[in-house]
């Protein structure tokens, strides 16, 4: 018996906004087998099992990495690099060059640089600065260059300053940042060094999505390798650096995400965003000046300290150095995570991913969602003409957010697809703000009434004057988030909604042709 993930999962699932349904860990690329085109294979009690136990269909996604980053079709990486899963410990993370930027900045001999012209070592100005040549931008979302961000931190205050990784990834499409953790944890731990090296702080906390604990538990075993062998801590390899490092887990919330509601459950508080100003960088953690990245954003620095900024800026294009790991999901033959250049053309992304599942039964791109479900999305037209990086993204009308780059073919129902997304947004809304604790829910509502027949034509310009009232009035972007969605889904593919209201004959005949073509 053999069963489709469609199957699996139900036919009208929603591949799309998967993630947000059965959690943002899950692993798209083990529905499938790993040969091209494959189906995921079940045995002949395959089904009767499923119906039995909803853990045994979740069992179906669990991550295991070699789909997700062992396939080999990266372009020259930089983090995912000659990876397998079993070497994720210190010697082998020592072998691929791992820690030789930690050395670099603090002297070969471990004595820290003073900063004369006959000292070894990189002064914190100049890592600062090296960061700043290889414009290394946030990879969490917003792009904004690290270097810079590392300069606001005022290094001559007087008390304590903080560190701070975020890795609670929870953004629908979003699966890079676990891959990281799991298979290459001293890479991050090296770039926190570094970064609190530059900004003189003494104590660091990795914040880390409460529902992957495992990956929590792998990265406590690699921060005890790394005090083991001096490379945090105390006096770290005999200079006068010290650096503790900590990880800490949240417990799923998707608002703790954003960076001052994580620094409130860091502090044992619900999870709940503050009003900005003051930002991080004056009153953070325990009311401390903090600077946040992102988990690739840390995973990146060492190869950049290692091989120089303008080395780093050269793999990339202009204003968008290094690499970029971009998680590719929905309906492409290969889900997974691919290391690639900035400026990679999507179409060469699409490519590596194995194109459009099912292309040869004549499925074809019907839009791109290239920056997580928070961002616009883009119809293929548009989308196949771009290239992947911040500039091209947004000159194109979206965002490469965190880079989880959703894929969507023409089978899929628009409407259906937002719905799904309006939901997850409804339910994450921490209630703090209300147009977005209402906003979310109308939001939600009246795409609800659309897509199950109910809607009127005056429903259309109702989602764009409830999402343009949510956006850029709350405290947090989670109500931006709900709504671009909204406006950018009635922008490109109105004419579905329209169709759906109406109940045309010819709207019937393309939601069965829809259905069927799903359960197929």
């Amino acid at each position: 018996m053999t069963l489709t993930s469609r199957e699996l999962l139900g036919s009208d699932t929603n591949f799309a906004a998967v993630h947000g349904l059965l959690g943002s860990d899950t692993n798209f690329a083990a529905v499938r087998s790993t040969a091209p085109g494959g189906r995921a294979e079940g045995s002949a009690n395959l089904g009767s099992d499923l119906k039995n136990s909803a853990q045994n269909v979740l069992s179906q996604f669990a991550a295991t990495g070699v789909q997700t980053c062992f396939h080999g079709r990266h372009i020259n990486p930089q983090i995912l690099a000659d990876l397998n899963g079993s070497n994720w410990r210190l010697k082998d993370y020592e072998a691929r060059g791992g820690y030789q930027a930690l050395r670099k900045i603090l002297g070969q001999d471990g004595a820290q640089s003073g900063g004369d012209a006959g000292d070894v070592g990189l002064t914190p100005d100049q890592v600062i600065a090296e960061v700043k040549s290889g414009v290394l931008r946030g990879r969490g979302g917003a792009g904004f260059p690290t270097g810079l961000k590392w300069s606001f931190m005022p290094r001559q205050f007087p008390g304590q300053k903080y560190l701070v990784c975020n890795s609670d990834e929870a953004e629908p499409g979003t699966f890079k940042d676990r891959d990281i953790l799991a298979y290459n944890p001293h890479c991050v731990i090296e770039g926190m060094a570094i970064a609190a090296y530059a900004m003189g702080i003494s104590v660091g906390y990795n914040y880390i999505h409460g529902e992957i604990f495992a990956i929590y538990q792998r990265f406590e075993e690699a921060l005890e390798e790394a005090r083991a062998a001096g490379l945090i801590g105390n006096g770290i390899l005999g200079s006068s650096f010290n650096f503790q490092l900590h990880a800490m887990h949240g417990f799923g919330a998707y608002i703790c995400g954003e960076e001052t509601a994580m620094l409130e459950s860091m502090e044992g508080k619900k999870g709940m965003p503050r009003f900005k100003p003051p930002f991080p960088a004056s009153f953070g953690l325990y009311g401390k000046p903090t600077t946040i990245n992102n988990t690739e954003t840390f995973a990146a620095v060492p190869w950049l300290i290692r091989n120089g900024g303008q080395a780093y800026l050269e793999v990339g294009k202009p204003n968008n150095g290094g690499t970029k790991i971009y998680s590719v999901s929905g309906d492409v033959e290969w889900p997974g995570n691919y290391e690639v250049p900035m400026g990679t053309p999507f179409a060469k992304l699409l490519e590596l991913a194995g194109g459009v599942k099912n292309a040869k039964e004549g499925r074809t791109l019907k839009a791109v969602i290239p920056g997580g479900s928070s961002v616009p999305v883009l119809p293929a037209a548009i989308m196949m003409e771009c290239t992947m990086d911040y500039d091209s993204i947004s000159k194109a009308g979206s965002m490469l957010g965190s880079g989880a780059v959703i894929v969507m073919d023409d089978t899929r129902c628009m409407v259906e697809s937002l719905k799904r997304l309006s939901y997850f947004y409804m339910h994450e809304s921490c209630g703090q703000c209300t147009p977005c604790r209402e906003g979310t829910g109308w939001l939600w509502r009246v795409v609800d009434r659309i897509h199950n027949g109910k809607g009127r034509q005056a429903d259309l310009d109702l989602l764009n004057s409830v999402a343009d009232n949510i956006q850029g009035r709350t405290i947090c972007a989670l109500g931006d988030a709900a709504a671009m969605p909204v406006n950018a889904m009635l922008k490109h593919f109105r004419h579905e909604f329209e169709a759906m209201i109406k109940q045309t004959p010819q709207a019937a005949a393309f939601k069965v042709a829809i259905q069927a073509a799903m359960q197929a």
